[in-house]
Order: C-alpha cells, then sequence, then structure tokens
C-alpha cells in the first residue's frame, strides 16, 4: 500500500502534534517538521531493484567487476589496507 506524499506528511504532523501534548497555534511547525522528515526519507531510499545503489557505487569506483572476481582479487580486503 503506497501512501501519498501529503498524506504521509499530513499523519506525521499529526503524530508529532499529539506527541507534544496537541499544541494550539503551532500545526505550521508539525508540518514543516513532518515535510523535512519525508524529504530526509525521500533522500536515503533506494529503488526496488537496488539499481539506483549499484549506479552509486560505479561512481564511486567500489562497485566490484567480473574481472576482479576473475583474478581472484578481493576487493573488500584491499579497500580496508588501502584506507588504513
Amino acid at each position: 500500500m503506497s501512501r501519498s506524499k501529503d498524506d504521509w506528511i499530513n499523519q506525521r504532523a499529526y503524530a508529532l502534534w499529539e506527541a507534544e501534548g496537541r499544541p494550539e497555534g503551532r500545526s505550521g511547525e508539525h508540518w514543516q517538521q513532518a515535510a523535512l522528515e519525508y524529504q530526509q526519507l525521500e533522500l536515503t531510499r533506494a529503488s526496488v531493484d537496488g539499481s539506483d545503489l549499484i549506479e552509486r557505487l560505479r561512481a564511486m569506483g567500489r562497485l566490484m567487476r567480473a574481472k576482479d572476481v576473475d583474478n581472484g582479487i578481493d576487493v573488500a580486503s584491499h579497500e580496508q589496507t588501502a584506507s588504513a
């Protein structure tokens, strides 16, 4: 079940309002906080198939290449010794 952005923000803002004891006149603050939290979640969300992570790893040069596996290179231990 997928909720829309506005639904998520509204529900989160309501939860923040309740958690603070239902103060009057702070709905704008709660909505802004919820919108910020939603934005942070979107920035950290991975795609269903992981393709976004693969692209990021490629861009950073940290994706294991087929030739590294064929040559028997242990990329993980090589990266640890290089960073030490």
